[in-house]
């Protein structure tokens, strides 16, 4: 990964500006088909919808993942406002800000270690730990209400739901952003 110019120019190329469409795009279709948002129960989703952020992040830095991150918080509230989780989201400090920050965490890890698994792994942590803390912060009695549940018992809910939803998406989202990254730096070495 070595050859990714990322960080060289302080202003955003044309190359640069199409590669952040092009994953917006993606974003952007993610969240408009099952591929984004995968229910698991009614109330429940796993979403890979950080995936495009992580690798924009990657390959255009803190602009590039703060971009393709909106992207995916505004879908992300757009998704909920059709759900009984449609008070939580409606939040932005819930539904976009978390998605933001994927991209300024991705990027600012990947600057320092050159890594994209773990890129992977802290952008996706990112996303779980920001959107269920925020959920406890600003919305704890709405989600135990909705829920059915007790909001004693809430803190151990959401650590429940980061350990098993977290875990799947740590390991799809480093598998796939590997790969990615690896096509996309072929791809700029023959350019």
């Amino acid at each position: 990964m070595e050859n990714l110019k990322i960080y060289p120019k302080k202003v955003m190329t044309v190359r640069k500006m199409t590669r952040v469409a092009m994953l917006a795009a993606i974003a952007i279709f993610m969240s408009l088909t099952p591929f984004g948002y995968i229910r698991l129960t009614p109330s429940l989703k796993v979403t890979f919808m950080h995936i495009p952020v992580i690798i924009a992040a990657i390959t255009d830095g803190i602009a590039g993942g703060i971009i393709v991150g909106l992207i995916f918080g505004l879908s992300s509230l757009v998704n909920n406002l059709s759900t009984i989780f449609a008070p939580i989201f409606i939040n932005p400090m819930i539904s976009i800000f978390p998605r933001i920050m994927i991209g300024v965490f991705s990027a600012l890890t990947y600057k320092k270690t050159k890594n994209v698994a773990i890129t992977a792994i802290v952008g996706t942590a990112t996303n779980t730990i920001l959107v269920l803390s925020m959920i406890y912060v600003f919305a704890a009695k709405t989600f135990a209400s909705i829920s059915k549940v007790a909001i004693g018992s809430l803190g151990k809910i959401l650590i429940g739901i980061a350990l098993t939803n977290g875990t799947l998406e740590v390991i799809v989202a480093a598998i796939i952003v590997t790969a990615i990254t690896k096509a996309l730096d072929k791809i700029i070495r023959q350019a």
